[in-house]
């Protein structure tokens, strides 16, 4: 049986301080103001002015020659992925990449390719790692085809992959005749906190894409970027899964005032999670991961109590946190203000000692 998405426990209030998710951010009156004027016209005929605005400002952000607006960074990945591979073919990429962890299965039902998971601390690999991945090219193997990396690495803590190792992974799947692509559904947290532009992050990956409803602040869509033949095959497949809209300029407009008021202040957000962290760490038996972006990652077992346990002591008192792997993960996006962490602090330590 699958079950459907959990609700608040019972008497529970609406979420006053939501960590739950960076996906959890709403439109700002002025993002609403800049989606209703927008000019919009049939994105699937090709007519939709906004879209092809965003998609021409993000391939040049990017340093790529296309791009495809999609509805969302899931279908973004098997888009690149069913155009990077055929059936039978091989991923390569971390045991803990959204590609294995949070889409359903989706490569095995909709790719047939198989994923061979690397391990490494903080959700990255070493170009040492990728080598020793490398298979025999014989009839009993599969045909090894892309390598896959995740900026910023959620599961890993919202860890920044390095430049200098972004690079040196690449390399050793470009010399073996792999192409390599970039989940970047936190790709900008990664270059704020990193002090890199994006062209740079991404110079080594054929495709990467860009997610635009988590720290960015937009309600849809996502943006897979490459070389014009990629994305001209990518288009096939975006018709194939539904993907084409029509009036879909009302959502790029929302992605375009992201990209103009949106990029330089996740660096607010970082910051209110190092002083989330900071303020976790004064909670006895609680231990906390050192945050390097948005994603503040905890452990409470020390202190007594269980992630499902604290998550509802905190439903009651209005704060939503996620939990992952057997951790809490609390994600800092721009509803969430620094007065609002000095009170979760003190909500979390009450839940806990509850």
């Amino acid at each position: 049986m699958v079950h459907a998405p959990e609700r608040p426990p019972a008497g529970a209030p609406p979420a006053r301080i939501n960590l739950y998710s960076d996906t959890q951010t709403r439109p700002t009156p002025a993002m609403k103001a800049a989606m209703m004027a927008a000019a919009v016209g049939d994105e699937q005929h090709g007519d939709d002015p906004t879209v092809h605005a965003l998609c021409d400002r993000m391939a040049a952000l990017m340093g790529k020659e296309a791009a495809i607006f999609l509805p969302s960074g899931t279908m973004c990945n098997v888009v690149a992925i069913l155009t990077h591979c055929g059936k039978g073919d091989e991923v390569v990429a971390h045991e803990t990449a959204h590609i294995l962890f949070s889409e359903g299965g989706a490569h095995a039902a909709f790719t047939g390719v198989q994923i061979m998971p690397l391990k490494g601390g903080g959700g990255m690999f070493t170009a040492d790692d990728v080598r020793a991945a490398i298979r025999p090219k014989t009839r009993y193997n599969p045909p090894q085809r892309l390598l896959e990396v995740e900026q910023t690495a959620n599961i890993g803590g919202g860890k920044v992959w390095p430049l200098q190792q972004l690079n040196e992974v690449a390399a050793v799947a470009h010399a073996e005749g792999w192409s390599t692509h970039m989940d970047g559904a936190r790709l900008m947290n990664a270059c704020v906190a990193a002090a890199v532009a994006p062209r740079d992050m991404v110079a080594g990956y054929d495709s990467v894409w860009l997610d635009f409803t988590k720290g960015l602040g937009a309600p849809l869509g996502a943006v897979l970027c490459g070389s014009a033949d990629f994305i001209g095959q990518a288009w096939r497949w975006k018709q194939r899964l539904g993907g084409s809209m029509r009036q879909a300029g009302i959502c790029a407009a929302a992605c375009l005032y992201a990209l103009e008021h949106n990029i330089e202040r996740l660096a607010e957000d970082h910051a209110n999670a190092k002083a989330l962290a900071r303020g976790l760490a004064q909670i006895p038996g609680v231990v906390v991961e050192d945050p390097e972006t948005n994603l503040v990652f905890f452990d409470v077992r020390g202190a007594g109590v269980d992630v499902p346990t604290l998550q509802r002591r905190l439903a009651l008192r209005g704060v939503s946190v996620s939990g992952l792997g057997g951790r809490v993960r609390a994600c800092t996006h721009l509803d969430v203000t620094a007065p609002m962490i000095e009170e979760v602090v003190g909500l979390i330590r009450q839940s806990i000692l509850a």
